[in-house]
């Protein structure tokens, strides 16, 4: 379980802001953060890493990495954490394999993970070798090297391609429950946070203004149905989507077809609208 409850001044774009959050997330849960850019998301994250100090408390599994009035404050390299960036931050002048083992000398698994992510023949290539999508798998293996009771993840998969996107995001789920750590991404794509999340917080102006499992975030409001698009493929567990640029897989138990000028597709009680199906 994850407790914490912090205050701290932000300044931006819009003038002084205080963020001003309190959360208790579950753990082995995949939180999502959403809104829009400067209601600080990215600083709560920093904040949980210990990359930026704040007034309150931090409680991870009865541990305490932040208490401002009883002046304690867990360096970040002594939290269970691993943080994936947008920009992915690899060491350019170690090889893939290196940059695990930089973090822990396990080679048994580092070689896990490297298998995992199909990465184990760039092993001994250099992250300027790598494309996006490398690079991102070897910064969400080297984040896992430590074990973390938390991994953070700031939009990590915004600059990859829709089909790469898809590919990571089942590896992202595949590891955060193989490893059983606690997730927190921030994230503005329904398609992936209707694929990962447990939760969603929306944020505003330093504010938590809601909390909601995903699929009730999703009934909640018209226009995000709105954005479900083409099927791709259907079989009798999932259907592939494409929404907008991006293509999510949806499991389902069962699908209702209503057919109109275009499908309606019933996913466990929620309605997709999606355009005919690909020949």
């Amino acid at each position: 379980m994850i407790k914490l409850d912090i205050k701290k001044v932000l300044f931006g774009a819009k003038g002084e802001m205080l963020l001003d959050v309190s959360l208790d997330i579950k753990r082995g849960e995949f939180l999502v953060l959403r809104g829009e850019s400067g209601s600080g998301k990215t600083t709560l994250l920093r904040v949980l890493a210990g990359l930026e100090s704040a007034k309150g408390r931090v409680e991870v599994d009865g541990e305490v990495w932040l208490d401002g009035d009883k002046n304690i404050f867990l360096a970040p390299q002594k939290r269970e954490i691993g943080f994936i960036f947008q920009d992915y931050a690899l060491f350019p002048n170690m090889s893939v394999e290196e940059n695990l083992l930089f973090v822990n000398r396990d080679l048994e698994l580092a070689k896990h993970l490297l298998d995992i992510t199909n990465l184990f023949y760039l092993k001994n290539r250099y992250p300027n070798s790598l494309s996006g999508g490398q690079k991102q798998r070897v910064a969400l293996a080297r984040a896992l090297m430590r074990r973390p009771k938390l991994l953070l993840m700031d939009e990590p998969l915004s600059a990859l391609d829709p089909k790469m996107r898809l590919r990571l995001q089942e590896q992202i789920l595949e590891l955060h429950k193989e490893f059983k750590t606690t997730t927190i991404m921030v994230s503005h794509d329904l398609a992936e946070i209707y694929t990962l999340a447990d939760r969603v917080v929306l944020m505003e102006f330093g504010k938590v203004i809601e909390i909601a499992n995903t699929r009730d975030l999703l009934l909640e409001n018209s226009n995000h149905l709105e954005l479900i698009g083409k099927v791709l493929s259907l079989d009798t567990d999932s259907i592939i989507v494409l929404i907008g640029k991006d293509i999510v897989r949806v499991p389902s138990k069962s699908l209702e077809f209503e057919v109109g000028e275009s499908i309606r597709v019933l996913v466990d009680g929620l309605y997709l609208k999606l355009s005919k199906l690909e020949s």
